[in-house]
């Protein structure tokens, strides 16, 4: 698999503060938030953006381009909260950190019964580990003023997921994940059976690819 090479730097600064821009002054009104009951903000910035081009690997943000990144979360997440406390009543917001994958972290919001479920959503190992602000240079200080939850970043398969072979464009396609299915089953992971079969899923199948790391700031 081929690194594909990240060119344009100063554009890409400018993509990030739009970005930033456009994330500012959270809508309360906003359908996600008053009728699901919650909100994130992304990065949504080229080539970090979820397009993945076949058989290539788009390096992580580093340097000045993911110091302009952070800052920008930690901007939507004050801004964010200074509205949210607002509105009188309990809310779920923290930043979500991931290492190494990086490009997946983002400011997450939730009103309601969307609250538990976010409270939930990451698997908290037995053994746990101190987030450290070092690394992260000018920003340290900023980072200071969170406190950080230690969760695994986890990829998520159901035992059925390659139940139906009519969902596939040929039969080939079909066998060739039958068999990239039972590799993957062969690597370390963790097994949650369900209490109750939802359609045909009865067991989830969860591979480790990292660490996220949850940050609330407190009220002062």
């Amino acid at each position: 698999m081929r690194k594909k090479k990240i060119r344009g730097h100063k554009r890409k600064w400018k993509d990030i503060e739009n970005w930033r821009l456009d994330h500012l002054g959270l809508d309360l009104t906003d359908y996600l938030l008053n009728r699901q009951g919650y909100d994130y903000a992304k990065i949504r910035v080229s080539p970090w953006n979820g397009i993945v081009l076949q058989n290539s690997e788009i390096p992580q943000p580093k340097g000045k381009t993911k110091q302009k990144i952070l800052n920008g979360l930690l901007d939507i997440y004050d801004d964010w909260k200074k509205q949210l406390d607002q509105l009188g009543q309990p809310y779920y917001l923290k930043l979500w950190l991931f290492e190494p994958r990086f490009s997946f972290s983002q400011v997450v919001c939730a009103i309601g019964d969307r609250i538990d479920y976010y409270e939930k959503l990451f698997y908290q190992p037995e053994t746990s580990k101190k987030f450290s602000s070092v690394c992260y240079g000018q920003l340290k200080k900023r980072f200071q003023n969170f406190t950080w939850e230690y969760r695994l970043d986890e990829d998520h398969f159901e035992n059925n997921f390659v139940s139906n072979p009519e969902m596939y464009a040929t039969r080939q396609d079909y066998e060739d994940d039958i068999i990239w299915f039972e590799k993957m089953l062969k690597k370390p992971h963790r097994t949650e059976k369900f209490k109750e079969a939802i359609g045909e899923t009865t067991e989830m199948y969860s591979f480790k690819r990292g660490i996220v790391w949850l940050g609330e700031r407190q009220n002062k």
